[in-house]
């Protein structure tokens, strides 16, 4: 992720007065906050066509099956050999 230092905020600045940070996030359409010197956050103009709210159940489900199949794909496949047997 490129970070365009005109869009840089800290932390504390963040805090004092948010609205300005909302006015630069109107105008750029984001701001990176940092935090300690450091990059920590990023608030992003709201995308009401950003793919992962407009999923479908069924597409939800799948997702979710695949970070299941994935995280325990050993215990599955000696699942699947112990059938076997």
């Amino acid at each position: 992720m490129m970070i365009d230092i005109n869009k840089m905020v800290p932390l504390s600045k963040a805090n004092q007065n948010f609205s300005s940070v909302v006015k630069q996030v109107e105008k750029d359409n984001e701001v990176v906050i940092l935090k300690n010197n450091k990059p920590k956050y990023v608030v992003k103009k709201f995308d009401p066509s950003f793919s992962a709210l407009n999923l479908t159940d069924d597409e939800k489900i799948d997702i979710v099956a695949k970070r299941v199949l994935n995280r325990h794909i050993l215990a599955f496949k000696e699942l699947y050999n112990y059938d076997k047997v």
